[in-house]
């Protein structure tokens, strides 16, 4: 298209520059907005309470710890054996 042929026809119709309507002015006036559920906020939540918490239970490990330092801790072999096996067949 030719640019010259563009401002002879725009003169023809009486067409002069081209001007921002009052609609598109206001619609950049605008802002998006997110908005989350009370549902995603709980679940924001919860991910944060189980990231933080710890993955090795403390009281558990002392107590054992204490069992096996006096020599109190008993396990008998046929207990260690079927642990064994049923680990060895969850493979």
């Amino acid at each position: 298209m030719r640019i010259d042929a563009y401002n002879q026809i725009a003169q023809l119709y009486g067409v002069s520059r081209t001007t921002k309507t009052a609609k598109t002015q206001s619609a950049s006036r605008m802002s998006d907005q997110v908005s989350i559920s009370q549902a995603g906020r709980d679940y924001q939540i919860a991910k944060k309470a189980v990231s933080e918490a710890s993955d090795i239970r403390e009281d558990k490990v002392a107590l054992l710890k204490n069992m096996v330092d006096s020599g109190q801790y008993q396990v008998s072999g046929d207990d260690f054996a079927s642990k064994l096996l049923e680990r060895y067949n969850s493979l």
